[in-house]
């Protein structure tokens, strides 16, 4: 414990608990610096960015061992006397490049002025980000030119950016040198420079420099590229917040639904896959522009963009050709992580240097949006063996922990999202999202989107006048076909029960299958047989996969169960493994992630170095190919029962009631001995 004569003082430095003896008259950031303490300065210590400031504590501290008095710390200065004047200092804060050790003391650096300042995720674990991007701001002093030394103002800026930031091998290309002198005369020879650093820090490229001390921000774009949809977050580089977001339909769509008919397209038309190229970079830029619009800045206010996708989106954005994908061994042109010149790959709603960085690649069939997603949800972190499944047209499935991760993919089709399914729709509002069926009155009761209220509350007609009841979405189709098992409309093999025709007005023949009637409107919603079929080879293909990961594991169960993407957002836990979509578990150890993808092409914009993290993770993650796993066809079979012909779900069955019925015969004669003719469906 120091006092007054004590040469060493002890700083504690709050939240992070670091402390450090220091000589008297040590900067307090200095102090900071030595120990590793996240205390942000732009300028370099000449107190003119304020991102030092911090505040004093005094009084005794038993848990740090520390008595701070008063006068620990050097006395109010003109620097930041001259500060608070001119744009104001809260009442006892302190800026740390002024203030000097004198005694021990206690320090609490404000998380707006902590470097990795932490961005709150929005999903529901409430993890954080660390905030390190790829481009950073610096503020330099240099030095004018003199006739005796006859050096170039480039010259003087990377000299200055070595002594006063460690930065010794900058590059600048021909934009930079044609923006310095003035910046330099304007800025009376001070200047903020923009520099992007690639693997190695050292050897990092100025991007932008701007006159003096640089009052604004800078920003970054992450990008998660579905087949579906392409989304888009733009985020402040300089405090991780997200400020903006958009997005639109994948215009690809145009080109085909699923993956494989744009591939089919590709390899049908000798422009195909340029057309496809041409159309989703067209729609990135459209979404930097909304993005930039929505947050009121100019799009060359944007430095740097991530993405993430499948194999066919990842290659189609860089301009290759996924013809390769499209058969066995569905080999990838290329898989690591990569920077590139956004201009390089037509993204120019940009600043004119932004990069953009691409998340490796898994395999031909899993891409670098399960490595977003894997990033995001971090099981290689975890002692629980964790199931992740990011529910699209083709779903992508992880399993394993901190001691091994298995992926593979499984062509789950567009079923899941309302295609193929005779009253489907995409998610807009009107469309039924929800349902419960009385499992005695066979009578449904259902939420649409856009509104609140259940169909059978008042009011709901009203509340809907506008939207009407329009069709059934993807989550809507899920639960409609799980709550018609729970209620014995359909029995385990999927069938729907012709009996019960005359003891409801729902069941109604279709030739020679049976549908069961949710609303009779202007437009009749109702779930066919077909659509039935269409769900369970949805669900059996997903289900295979996932028993084909459980298998090479040589596991029997899982701890948990994680449900990723937008889709997989809006998915009842329950009635997914009524359904047979995932394996047995816990339903509390279910969860949503959202947007897991999207948060990890987040998370790799705000922190460089969480790039070579998942890159590391992905050379050791194990691929699994369904299409050349013999197990896979027989658990695919078996899938097709709902929830499953021989897998047990005795979790399941604490909360919920299937009925236990015998195989019925085939479609065409329901279950009532009316009619015995074999199904043609």
């Amino acid at each position: 414990m120091a006092d007054g004569n004590t040469p060493n003082p002890l700083v504690v430095f709050t939240p992070s608990g670091k402390r450090g003896r220091f000589p008297l008259g040590t900067p307090v950031l200095q102090a900071a610096r030595d120990l590793g303490v996240d205390l942000d300065s732009v300028c370099g210590g000449r107190g003119i960015c304020s991102r030092c400031q911090i505040t004093p504590s005094y009084g005794d501290f038993p848990k740090h061992g520390v008595t701070a008095r008063e006068n620990a710390l050097s006395e109010w200065n003109k620097v930041e006397e001259r500060y608070k004047e001119k744009r104001g200092l809260k009442k006892g804060r302190r800026l740390g490049c002024q203030a000097k050790v004198e005694g021990d003391i206690v320090i609490d650096v404000p998380p707006e002025s902590q470097v990795h300042k932490q961005v709150v995720r929005k999903d529901a674990d409430d993890r954080v980000i660390e905030l390190d991007p790829s481009t950073k701001l610096f503020y330099v002093e240099v030095r004018e030119p003199d006739m005796h030394d006859p050096s170039s103002d480039m010259e003087r800026l990377k000299e200055a950016m070595a002594e006063q930031w460690e930065l010794p091998d900058l590059l600048g290309d021909l934009r930079i040198m044609q923006r310095l002198q003035s910046a330099l005369r304007e800025g009376k020879w001070c200047v903020t420079v923009a520099i992007h650093f690639g693997r190695i820090r050292a050897r990092g490229r100025i991007v932008n420099v701007w006159p003096g001390l640089y009052e604004g921000t800078i920003y970054g774009a992450a990008f998660d590229i579905g087949s579906t949809t392409v989304a888009c977050h733009l985020s402040d580089l300089r405090t991780g917040a997200t400020v903006a977001s958009s997005g639109l339909m994948n215009p690809q769509i145009r080109f085909g639904e699923d993956l494989m008919s744009r591939v089919s397209y590709s390899m049908m038309n000798p422009d195909g896959a340029a057309q496809m190229t041409d159309a989703v970079r067209e729609a990135i830029n459209a979404l930097l522009g909304q993005v930039a619009a929505q947050a009121m800045i100019s799009t060359e206010d944007i430095f740097e963009c991530t993405f993430v996708g499948n194999p066919i989106m990842h290659h189609l954005l860089l301009g290759i050709d996924p013809v390769e994908l499209g058969g066995a061994p569905f080999a990838l042109a290329a898989g690591e992580g990569m920077v590139f010149w956004a201009s390089e790959i037509g993204v120019t709603t940009t600043h004119p240097d932004a990069r953009v960085y691409t998340l490796p690649c898994i395999a031909g069939h899993v891409g670098a949006d399960a490595a977003a997603v894997i990033l995001s949800e971090e099981p290689y972190k975890a002692d629980e063996i964790t199931l992740i499944v990011d529910v699209g047209t083709n779903a992508e499935i992880v399993l394993g922990n901190k001691d091994n991760l298995l992926a593979c993919s499984s062509p789950t089709g567009p079923a899941f999202e309302g295609a193929q399914i005779s009253c489907g729709q995409r998610a807009a509002p009107g469309a039924i999202e929800r349902i419960r069926i009385d499992p005695d009155t066979k009578e449904p009761r259902f939420r649409v989107i856009g509104c609140e209220l259940w169909s059978d509350d008042p009011g709901f007609a009203k509340a809907t006048a506008e939207t009407g009841v329009t069709g059934i979405a993807g989550s809507g189709i899920i639960e409609a076909i799980a709550e018609m098992r729970l209620a014995d409309i359909i029995d385990i093999d999927g069938v729907v029960r012709g009996s019960l025709i005359g003891a409801t007005d729902r069941i109604f023949s279709e030739g020679r299958t049976f549908s069961y009637l949710i609303h009779d409107g202007a437009q009749k919603i109702v779930v066919t047989q077909n659509d039935v079929r269409a769900i369970q080879l949805a669900k059996a293909a997903l289900y295979a996969g996932c028993q084909l990961l459980m298998d090479e594991m040589g596991i029997e169960q899982v701890d948990r169960i994680t449900l990723a993407g937008a889709f997989g957002a809006h998915i009842s836990p329950m009635h997914a493994m009524v359904l047979g979509m995932i394996p047995d578990c816990d339903v509390e150890n279910v969860r949503s992630a959202g947007n897991a993808a999207g948060t990890g092409a987040r998370i790799a914009l705000l922190n460089a170095g969480k790039r070579t993290e998942i890159e590391r993770v992905v050379r050791d993650v194990e691929k699994i190919e369904t299409a050349l796993a013999p197990k896979f066809q027989d658990h695919f079979i078996g899938a097709m029962a709902i929830p499953h012909k021989t897998a047990p779900y005795p979790r399941l069955s604490k909360i919920a009631r299937l009925p236990d019925t015998p195989p019925s015969p085939p479609p065409g004669g329901g279950d009532g001995g009316r009619r015995r003719r074999r199904s043609r469906s």
